[in-house]
Protein backbone atom coordinates (compact mmCIF):
# COMPACT_ATOMS: atom_id res chain seq x y z
CA UNK A 1 0.00 0.00 0.00
CA UNK A 2 1.26 3.47 -0.84
CA UNK A 3 2.11 5.76 2.05
CA UNK A 4 0.41 8.61 0.23
CA UNK A 5 -3.09 9.27 -1.04
CA UNK A 6 -4.55 11.87 -3.33
CA UNK A 7 -6.60 14.58 -1.65
CA UNK A 8 -9.72 16.20 -3.00
CA UNK A 9 -7.53 19.00 -4.31
CA UNK A 10 -5.46 16.53 -6.35
CA UNK A 11 -2.36 16.97 -4.19
CA UNK A 12 -0.65 13.99 -2.55
CA UNK A 13 -1.03 13.59 1.19
CA UNK A 14 -0.72 10.92 3.87
CA UNK A 15 -2.76 7.76 3.44
CA UNK A 16 -5.59 7.41 5.96
CA UNK A 17 -4.58 6.12 9.34
CA UNK A 18 -5.77 6.18 12.93
CA UNK A 19 -4.98 5.26 16.52
CA UNK A 20 -7.23 4.72 19.54
CA UNK A 21 -5.60 5.82 22.79
CA UNK A 22 -7.20 4.58 26.00
CA UNK A 23 -6.31 6.04 29.38
CA UNK A 24 -6.11 2.62 30.99
CA UNK A 25 -3.71 -0.30 31.20
CA UNK A 26 -3.94 -2.99 28.50
CA UNK A 27 -5.42 -5.45 31.02
CA UNK A 28 -8.42 -3.12 31.42
CA UNK A 29 -8.79 -2.43 27.70
CA UNK A 30 -8.47 -6.01 26.45
CA UNK A 31 -11.89 -7.26 27.68
CA UNK A 32 -13.73 -4.23 26.23
CA UNK A 33 -12.04 -3.74 22.86
CA UNK A 34 -13.59 -6.86 21.22
CA UNK A 35 -17.01 -5.23 21.55
CA UNK A 36 -16.05 -3.03 18.56
CA UNK A 37 -16.02 -6.20 16.44
CA UNK A 38 -12.97 -5.00 14.51
CA UNK A 39 -9.54 -6.55 14.15
CA UNK A 40 -6.98 -4.51 16.10
CA UNK A 41 -3.67 -4.79 17.90
CA UNK A 42 -3.38 -3.71 21.53
CA UNK A 43 -0.18 -2.60 23.22
CA UNK A 44 0.98 -0.42 26.10
CA UNK A 45 1.51 3.29 25.44
CA UNK A 46 3.08 4.60 28.62
CA UNK A 47 2.07 4.72 32.26
CA UNK A 48 -1.68 4.18 32.50
CA UNK A 49 -2.20 4.32 28.72
CA UNK A 50 -2.85 1.78 25.96
CA UNK A 51 -3.11 2.09 22.20
CA UNK A 52 -5.35 0.15 19.82
CA UNK A 53 -4.10 -0.02 16.24
CA UNK A 54 -7.01 -0.82 13.89
CA UNK A 55 -6.75 -2.67 10.63
CA UNK A 56 -8.74 0.10 8.98
CA UNK A 57 -11.10 -1.86 6.74
CA UNK A 58 -14.01 0.64 6.90
CA UNK A 59 -11.98 3.47 5.37
CA UNK A 60 -9.48 1.46 3.32
CA UNK A 61 -11.99 -0.84 1.63
CA UNK A 62 -15.16 1.22 1.86
CA UNK A 63 -16.41 4.74 1.31
CA UNK A 64 -16.70 5.81 4.94
CA UNK A 65 -14.27 8.55 6.03
CA UNK A 66 -11.78 7.70 8.75
CA UNK A 67 -12.88 10.53 11.07
CA UNK A 68 -16.49 9.32 11.20
CA UNK A 69 -15.44 5.73 11.88
CA UNK A 70 -13.04 6.71 14.65
CA UNK A 71 -15.53 9.01 16.35
CA UNK A 72 -18.04 6.17 16.49
CA UNK A 73 -15.49 3.70 17.81
CA UNK A 74 -14.22 6.07 20.49
CA UNK A 75 -17.80 6.74 21.61
CA UNK A 76 -18.63 3.04 21.69
CA UNK A 77 -15.60 2.23 23.84
CA UNK A 78 -16.12 5.15 26.21
CA UNK A 79 -19.75 4.35 27.06
CA UNK A 80 -18.71 0.88 28.15
CA UNK A 81 -15.72 1.86 30.29
CA UNK A 82 -14.86 4.27 33.11
CA UNK A 83 -11.86 5.75 31.27
CA UNK A 84 -11.64 8.23 28.36
CA UNK A 85 -10.79 7.24 24.79
CA UNK A 86 -8.89 9.49 22.39
CA UNK A 87 -9.14 8.79 18.66
CA UNK A 88 -6.43 10.25 16.41
CA UNK A 89 -7.04 10.18 12.67
CA UNK A 90 -5.67 11.63 9.44
CA UNK A 91 -6.11 11.40 5.68
CA UNK A 92 -4.92 13.27 2.59
CA UNK A 93 -6.97 16.37 3.40
CA UNK A 94 -7.22 16.70 7.17
CA UNK A 95 -6.38 15.28 10.54
CA UNK A 96 -7.66 15.63 14.05
CA UNK A 97 -8.85 13.98 17.22
CA UNK A 98 -12.02 12.99 19.05
CA UNK A 99 -12.11 12.57 22.81
CA UNK A 100 -14.96 10.47 24.23
CA UNK A 101 -15.69 9.93 27.91
CA UNK A 102 -18.76 8.22 29.28
CA UNK A 103 -22.10 9.56 28.08
CA UNK A 104 -20.81 13.08 27.57
CA UNK A 105 -20.81 14.54 24.11
CA UNK A 106 -17.49 13.80 22.32
CA UNK A 107 -15.18 16.75 21.76
CA UNK A 108 -12.79 17.10 18.83
CA UNK A 109 -10.59 19.35 16.75
CA UNK A 110 -9.54 19.35 13.09
CA UNK A 111 -6.55 20.72 11.14
CA UNK A 112 -6.26 20.89 7.38
CA UNK A 113 -3.38 19.01 5.74
CA UNK A 114 -1.22 22.14 5.73
CA UNK A 115 -1.77 22.61 9.46
CA UNK A 116 -4.43 25.32 9.22
CA UNK A 117 -6.67 25.18 12.32
CA UNK A 118 -10.28 24.33 11.47
CA UNK A 119 -11.82 23.75 14.89
CA UNK A 120 -13.26 25.60 17.86
CA UNK A 121 -10.80 26.90 20.45
CA UNK A 122 -13.20 25.91 23.23
CA UNK A 123 -12.77 22.27 22.22
CA UNK A 124 -9.15 22.38 23.36
CA UNK A 125 -10.12 23.70 26.78
CA UNK A 126 -12.77 21.01 27.17
CA UNK A 127 -10.19 18.45 26.07
CA UNK A 128 -7.78 19.65 28.78
CA UNK A 129 -10.46 19.64 31.48
CA UNK A 130 -11.68 16.10 30.73
CA UNK A 131 -8.15 14.71 30.84
CA UNK A 132 -7.29 16.71 33.98
CA UNK A 133 -4.40 18.51 32.29
CA UNK A 134 -2.66 21.50 33.81
CA UNK A 135 -5.07 24.45 33.39
CA UNK A 136 -2.20 26.86 32.75
CA UNK A 137 0.86 25.24 31.17
CA UNK A 138 -0.93 22.50 29.24
CA UNK A 139 -3.74 24.75 28.09
CA UNK A 140 -1.19 27.27 26.80
CA UNK A 141 0.49 24.53 24.78
CA UNK A 142 -2.86 23.41 23.38
CA UNK A 143 -3.87 26.97 22.53
CA UNK A 144 -0.66 27.28 20.51
CA UNK A 145 -1.90 24.42 18.32
CA UNK A 146 -4.97 26.48 17.40
CA UNK A 147 -2.91 29.44 16.13
CA UNK A 148 -1.80 29.81 12.49
CA UNK A 149 1.70 28.49 11.87
CA UNK A 150 2.99 28.22 8.27
CA UNK A 151 5.78 25.90 9.43
CA UNK A 152 3.40 23.27 10.84
CA UNK A 153 1.44 20.67 8.90
CA UNK A 154 -1.22 18.35 10.26
CA UNK A 155 1.32 15.73 11.30
CA UNK A 156 3.26 18.20 13.44
CA UNK A 157 0.01 19.46 14.97
CA UNK A 158 -0.98 15.96 16.06
CA UNK A 159 2.51 15.28 17.35
CA UNK A 160 2.29 18.51 19.33
CA UNK A 161 -0.93 17.26 20.88
CA UNK A 162 0.75 14.00 21.84
CA UNK A 163 3.68 15.91 23.33
CA UNK A 164 1.29 17.58 25.78
CA UNK A 165 -0.08 14.19 26.82
CA UNK A 166 3.39 12.90 27.67
CA UNK A 167 3.07 15.02 30.82
CA UNK A 168 0.28 12.73 32.01
CA UNK A 169 2.05 9.47 31.20
CA UNK A 170 1.45 8.89 27.48
CA UNK A 171 4.44 7.36 25.69
CA UNK A 172 3.58 6.03 22.26
CA UNK A 173 5.90 3.29 20.98
CA UNK A 174 8.40 4.45 18.37
CA UNK A 175 6.90 4.23 14.89
CA UNK A 176 3.29 4.71 15.97
CA UNK A 177 3.20 8.27 14.73
CA UNK A 178 0.53 10.46 13.09
CA UNK A 179 0.78 10.48 9.33
CA UNK A 180 1.78 6.83 8.98
CA UNK A 181 -0.52 4.58 6.92
CA UNK A 182 -2.60 1.90 8.61
CA UNK A 183 -0.51 -1.02 7.35
CA UNK A 184 2.72 0.55 8.61
CA UNK A 185 1.17 1.21 12.04
CA UNK A 186 0.07 -2.41 12.35
CA UNK A 187 3.51 -3.62 11.29
CA UNK A 188 5.13 -1.56 14.04
CA UNK A 189 2.61 -2.69 16.65
CA UNK A 190 2.92 -6.35 15.63
CA UNK A 191 6.67 -6.28 16.26
CA UNK A 192 6.22 -5.32 19.92
CA UNK A 193 6.61 -8.13 22.43
CA UNK A 194 3.63 -6.98 24.52
CA UNK A 195 1.21 -6.60 21.60
CA UNK A 196 -1.67 -8.99 21.16
CA UNK A 197 -4.56 -9.17 18.69
CA UNK A 198 -8.08 -8.12 19.58
CA UNK A 199 -10.91 -9.92 17.80
CA UNK A 200 -14.62 -10.42 18.44
CA UNK A 201 -15.37 -14.04 19.33
CA UNK A 202 -19.13 -13.58 19.55
CA UNK A 203 -19.74 -15.84 22.54
CA UNK A 204 -22.86 -14.79 24.46
CA UNK A 205 -21.44 -16.04 27.76
CA UNK A 206 -18.57 -13.53 27.58
CA UNK A 207 -20.74 -10.39 27.71
CA UNK A 208 -21.12 -10.33 31.48
CA UNK A 209 -17.40 -10.78 32.08
CA UNK A 210 -16.54 -8.08 29.55
CA UNK A 211 -18.86 -5.57 31.17
CA UNK A 212 -17.58 -6.33 34.68
CA UNK A 213 -13.99 -5.94 33.54
CA UNK A 214 -14.85 -2.70 31.77
CA UNK A 215 -16.49 -0.83 34.61
CA UNK A 216 -14.62 -2.16 37.64
CA UNK A 217 -15.82 -2.42 41.21
CA UNK A 218 -16.73 1.23 41.72
CA UNK A 219 -19.46 1.05 39.07
CA UNK A 220 -20.71 -2.45 39.86
CA UNK A 221 -24.08 -1.15 41.25
CA UNK A 222 -24.92 0.00 37.72
CA UNK A 223 -24.62 -3.50 36.24
CA UNK A 224 -27.85 -5.45 35.52
CA UNK A 225 -27.10 -8.32 37.91
CA UNK A 226 -26.22 -6.02 40.82
CA UNK A 227 -29.84 -5.77 42.02
CA UNK A 228 -29.45 -2.02 42.44
CA UNK A 229 -32.26 0.32 41.21
CA UNK A 230 -29.63 2.33 39.34
CA UNK A 231 -29.12 -0.56 36.93
CA UNK A 232 -32.61 -0.37 35.41
CA UNK A 233 -32.39 3.41 34.96
CA UNK A 234 -29.06 3.01 33.20
CA UNK A 235 -30.44 0.29 30.91
CA UNK A 236 -33.32 2.52 29.84
CA UNK A 237 -30.94 5.41 29.21
CA UNK A 238 -28.67 3.20 27.14
CA UNK A 239 -31.51 2.03 24.92
CA UNK A 240 -32.89 5.56 24.54
CA UNK A 241 -29.46 6.77 23.45
CA UNK A 242 -28.48 3.75 21.39
CA UNK A 243 -31.55 3.57 19.16
CA UNK A 244 -31.10 6.97 17.44
CA UNK A 245 -27.34 6.41 17.17
CA UNK A 246 -27.84 3.05 15.48
CA UNK A 247 -30.50 4.50 13.17
CA UNK A 248 -28.23 7.38 12.19
CA UNK A 249 -25.33 5.03 11.56
CA UNK A 250 -27.49 2.74 9.44
CA UNK A 251 -28.94 5.62 7.43
CA UNK A 252 -25.51 7.15 6.77
CA UNK A 253 -23.75 3.77 6.41
CA UNK A 254 -21.42 4.65 9.26
CA UNK A 255 -20.00 1.50 10.85
CA UNK A 256 -18.48 3.51 13.70
CA UNK A 257 -21.75 5.11 14.83
CA UNK A 258 -23.66 1.91 14.11
CA UNK A 259 -21.28 0.08 16.45
CA UNK A 260 -21.77 2.71 19.16
CA UNK A 261 -25.56 2.47 18.88
CA UNK A 262 -25.59 -1.31 18.75
CA UNK A 263 -23.34 -1.52 21.80
CA UNK A 264 -25.64 0.73 23.80
CA UNK A 265 -28.71 -1.20 22.68
CA UNK A 266 -27.05 -4.49 23.61
CA UNK A 267 -26.11 -3.25 27.07
CA UNK A 268 -29.57 -1.78 27.63
CA UNK A 269 -31.41 -4.86 26.41
CA UNK A 270 -29.25 -7.09 28.58
CA UNK A 271 -30.08 -4.97 31.60
CA UNK A 272 -33.83 -4.88 30.99
CA UNK A 273 -34.08 -8.59 30.22
CA UNK A 274 -32.19 -9.44 33.40
CA UNK A 275 -34.39 -7.07 35.39
CA UNK A 276 -37.55 -8.74 34.05
CA UNK A 277 -36.38 -12.32 34.54
CA UNK A 278 -34.88 -11.68 37.98
CA UNK A 279 -37.46 -9.59 39.87
CA UNK A 280 -36.27 -7.93 43.04
CA UNK A 281 -37.84 -8.65 46.39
Amino acid sequence: MSTEATSRTGRPGPAPGALLLCRADPDSVAPVAPLLRERMLLTRAGQGWSVLVPEGRPWLHGEEPVDRVMTGWATALAVGAPWPVLALWWDADRGGYTLASGFRRPVGYIWLANGTPAGEDEAMRTFAARLALDPVLDVQSLDHLTNPDPASDVRSRLRGLLAVLTRVGLDLPAGLAPGEPADRLREVARDRSDAHPVEWEGRPDTVRGELEAAVGRRLTPWLPWSGDPKARALSLAQMATGLPLAAWGLRHRSSGWLTAGALLLTHGALGLSYDLTHPRD
